[in-house]
C-alpha cells in the first residue's frame, strides 16, 4: 500500500463519511443508483432522491418493470434527465441479459447504458470491493493539486495522465474504503474554493501546497460566452387544467411532460391547430431564464384561458389535460414545474 492511500485510509478511519443512505444495506443496485444521482448533483441534494427513488423502486426488477413516465417523476428537479432515462434501460437490459442480477463483470458493466470507465469501477470498487480506479469530479481535484497536473481534466491526454495517477495510488486491500475516502477527501477538504490544507492527510507531499498554487488546479475549460435561446410556452388552462405535451426522447428534457412551444406558429395559428378553438383570454407573464451547461433559456410564458377542453384535444400517450391538484403525470422539469406551480397560485386566487 502506498503511503498516499494509507494515509487517506487513516484519515477515512476517523474523518470519513460511513452514514449515508446507500452505506447502508450495500448492493451493487443501491450503489449504482447513488452513482449516477450524484453525477454532478452535490450529496445532500441527492439524499431524499435517493431514499424516495430505492422505496419506489427497490431492486432491479421493480426499476426494469416500472413506466418511464413513473421514473422520470421520482427524478423530477434532479436535472440531467438521460441519468434517469439510461438507468431505467439499463436495469431492462440487466433483467433481460443477465438474469436480473447486476453484473459483477467490469466489461459487463461498463457496457450498460449510461455508465462509463469511472462510474462502473466505483459501483464495483464499492459494492464488492473490485480493485478500480475512480475518476469523479473530486478526486480528479484531488489528483490535480496533489500531483500539480496541468490542463484541463476534460483534455483527453490530460486525462490519461489522471487515470495513472488514480491506478498509481488506488490500493489492493480496503480498496472500497479507499475510494470512498478520497471522495470525501475531494468533498470535505479538498474543495473547489478554500480548500482545508491544514487538515488534508496527504499535505505534506501535496505539489501545489508547496509551490503555493492550489487554486490554479485542476485547469479549468477556456470560458466561452453561453449562447441564448428563447422560446414561447403556452400555458392553456380551464377549470383548474393545463395542457401538456410529452416530449421527444431525444434533446433537452427527453420523455418529459411539458409545457407546448410556439415555435414558428402565433398564438391564434396555435391555439386553431391544437385546440381546435380560439382563445377566450389571454395574457403574458414576465420571462423566465433557466440555465444549462452549455447555453441559457428564456422561456416567455403566455397564458390561454379558454371555454372547454372539448375541442380537438384529448388525452393520449403523448398529450394530457393535467388536474392541478392531482399527481403529475410524470417527469416535468423544474422550470416547467415552476410555471405549472404559477398557474396553480393565480387559478387559486382567481377562483377563491
Amino acid at each position: 500500500m502506498s503511503s498516499f492511500s494509507g494515509r487517506l485510509l487513516d484519515w477515512f478511519d476517523q474523518h470519513g463519511r460511513k452514514d449515508l443512505p446507500w452505506q447502508k444495506d450495500v448492493t451493487p443496485y443501491r450503489v449504482w443508483v447513488s452513482e449516477i444521482m450524484l453525477q454532478q448533483t452535490q450529496v445532500q441534494t441527492v439524499i431524499p432522491y435517493f431514499e424516495r427513488f430505492v422505496t419506489s423502486f427497490p431492486d432491479i426488477s421493480a426499476l426494469a418493470s416500472a413506466a418511464q413516465d413513473d421514473v422520470l417523476s421520482h427524478w423530477s428537479g434532479l436535472g440531467y434527465y438521460a441519468r434517469a432515462r439510461n438507468l431505467h434501460k439499463a436495469a431492462q437490459c440487466i433483467r433481460d441479459e443477465h438474469g436480473g442480477d447486476f453484473p459483477l463483470s467490469f466489461d459487463d458493466v461498463i457496457d450498460l447504458p449510461g455508465i462509463g470507465r469511472s462510474t462502473a469501477g466505483a459501483i464495483l470498487s464499492l459494492s464488492s470491493g473490485q480493485r478500480h480506479a475512480i475518476l469523479d469530479g473530486n478526486v480528479k481535484r484531488v489528483l490535480a493539486r496533489h500531483e500539480a497536473i496541468d490542463g484541463w481534466p476534460g483534455k483527453t491526454s490530460i486525462l490519461a495522465d489522471f487515470w495513472v495517477a488514480a491506478e498509481r495510488y488506488t490500493p489492493e486491500a480496503r480498496v472500497a474504503e479507499y475510494t470512498q475516502a478520497i471522495m470525501d477527501l475531494g468533498a470535505t477538504l479538498c474543495t473547489r474554493s478554500k480548500p482545508a490544507c491544514e487538515r488534508c492527510p496527504v499535505n505534506s507531499d501535496c505539489v501545489a501546497r508547496k509551490a503555493e498554487t492550489v487554486a490554479l488546479y485542476p485547469g479549468r475549460k477556456a470560458k466561452a460566452v453561453k449562447p441564448l435561446r428563447k422560446t414561447t410556452m403556452v400555458l392553456a388552462a380551464v377549470n383548474g387544467q393545463v395542457y401538456l405535451e410529452r416530449r421527444p426522447e431525444a434533446g433537452i428534457w427527453g420523455g418529459l411532460w411539458s409545457l407546448p412551444e410556439l415555435g414558428d406558429r402565433s398564438l391564434v395559428d396555435w391555439c386553431t391547430e391544437v385546440l381546435g378553438s380560439g382563445a377566450a383570454e389571454t395574457s403574458s407573464w414576465d420571462v423566465l431564464r433557466h440555465s444549462f451547461s452549455h447555453y441559457d433559456l428564456d422561456i416567455q410564458p403566455i397564458v390561454v384561458r379558454i371555454d372547454s377542453t372539448l375541442g380537438k384535444v384529448a388525452d393520449t400517450q403523448a398529450t394530457v389535460w393535467y388536474t392541478l391538484d392531482d399527481a403529475p403525470p410524470g417527469g416535468i422539469a423544474a422550470p416547467v414545474q415552476k410555471l405549472i406551480d404559477q398557474l396553480k397560485k393565480s387559478e387559486y386566487v382567481a377562483h377563491r
